[in-house]
């Protein structure tokens, strides 16, 4: 489950982080009241709030939002009427909510502050090792997940162990990563350690701020932020539960978590169908290193059989975007002949028409190449990962 950014900076603040004073509006006339409130000098950042990163590089499909980004400043109060009424009831589009974009319902009016310098802070949970994982980067306003692209090495990792807190040897190595000066410790030592307390105890499986800025009069704050949960363990985080956003998810968001599957959707043209979240960035990262893009990923982890996997295939298949589809699944509880079983009844039913790529590993492998083989279907099938985003961007090519 995924919340806004708002919602998100007052969970951090609770465990400790610094914020900028801010409060969500759903009015033109409220946005005006909150920043008189928060501060009646100026200047202010009003935020659409849709649950998608890259707002700033986003746009407006609507005319009467103008020219401009999901953030804007407004340096005067006059102007604060004129940006809310452009952005509330509009549809605003980023490369990260397709083209249909999202409906913008409410704004965050934010104190602007000076920044003098900012970078990247996240964790996440590193599927391969089952142990939560801080990422620290100098992002200098690039999106972090292009920068993994196209620079690995920017992008710090330490693993957490189960359990124990972050070492002083971890935060002295982010701090010389980040090269960030000796009186910023104490300050970037609060931030992470807030970090971890609401990444364990809200159970959530991604916390991002994004950018961590240094403000100039020395503090760090947290400028945007960002975080995703176990929908497995809301029953524990009530509080959490709460904050979902029904008006968010659009039609095969909502009919994968059916099937107890999560889907989510961006601007390329291969599809993914995946088990594991780690499989899901793994896949989709190697795909962009090779110039290929993402248009959509359905991770089909949990408890599933046959009939949920072809309904999840088929999911994916109307996704209008879609030239090709990569299958990338290690084989533990969920037995790759499934997967196949899958793929054979969703193609009987509604055909298959572009290009299939399978890539299985683990339990029963075999069987379920065997199975592709022995149907008439166009499924390429591969062993590696590597070589499996190979062939689907080939086939794609070919197919165009």
């Amino acid at each position: 489950m995924n919340i806004h950014e708002y919602q998100a900076k007052k969970i951090l603040k609770a465990f400790g982080a610094k914020i900028p004073a801010g409060k969500i509006a759903y009015t033109p006339k409220e946005a005006i009241n909150i920043a008189r409130e928060i501060n009646p000098e100026g200047p202010w950042v009003l935020k659409s709030q849709i649950q998608s990163g890259a707002r700033s590089k986003g746009y407006f499909l609507d005319k009467k939002a103008g020219i401009g980004s999901g953030i804007r400043i407004a340096k005067h109060e006059f102007e604060i009427e004129d940006i809310a009424a452009a952005m509330l009831g509009s549809t605003l589009v980023t490369s990260q909510t397709g083209p249909k974009g999202q409906l913008v319902s409410r704004i965050y009016v934010e104190e602007k502050l000076d920044v003098v310098s900012n970078f990247y802070l996240g964790m996440v949970i590193d599927r391969m090792t089952s142990q939560a994982t801080i990422l620290a980067a100098k992002t200098h306003n690039e999106e972090i997940d292009k920068l993994a692209v196209s620079n690995s090495d920017g992008i710090l990792k330490e693993q957490l162990e189960f359990g124990c807190e972050i070492t002083n040897t971890q935060i002295d190595k982010i701090m010389k990563f980040l090269g960030l000066s000796e009186d910023l410790r104490e300050q970037l030592s609060n931030t992470l350690k807030a970090m971890k307390r609401a990444f364990r105890e809200k159970d959530a499986t991604m916390l991002e701020i994004n950018p961590v800025g240094l403000i100039s009069d020395g503090n760090l704050v947290a400028l945007d932020a960002k975080i995703s949960f176990d929908d497995n363990a809301l029953f524990r985080n009530k509080d959490i539960m709460m904050l979902k956003d029904y008006y968010e998810e659009d039609d095969r968001v909502s009919k994968a978590k059916e099937f107890g599957f999560s889907y989510q959707e961006f601007t390329g043209n291969i599809g993914c169908i995946v088990n594991g979240d780690g499989l899901a960035m793994a896949t989709m990262d190697l795909l962009k290193s090779k110039g290929a893009s993402t248009a959509c990923f359905l991770n089909v982890k949990g408890g599933v059989d046959r009939d949920k996997i072809s309904s999840g295939i088929k999911l994916i298949l109307t996704n209008p975007r879609l030239d090709g589809v990569l299958i990338n699944v290690l084989g533990g509880f969920l037995r790759c002949n499934l997967i196949a079983d899958g793929i054979i009844s969703a193609a009987e039913e509604v055909g298959l028409n572009v290009p299939l790529v399978v890539r299985f590993i683990g339990t029963n492998k075999d069987e379920a190449k065997e199975v592709l083989q022995n149907t008439n279907l166009p499924v390429i099938i591969a062993d590696e990962m590597e070589d499996a985003v190979d062939r689907i961007i080939k086939a794609v090519e070919d197919y165009e």
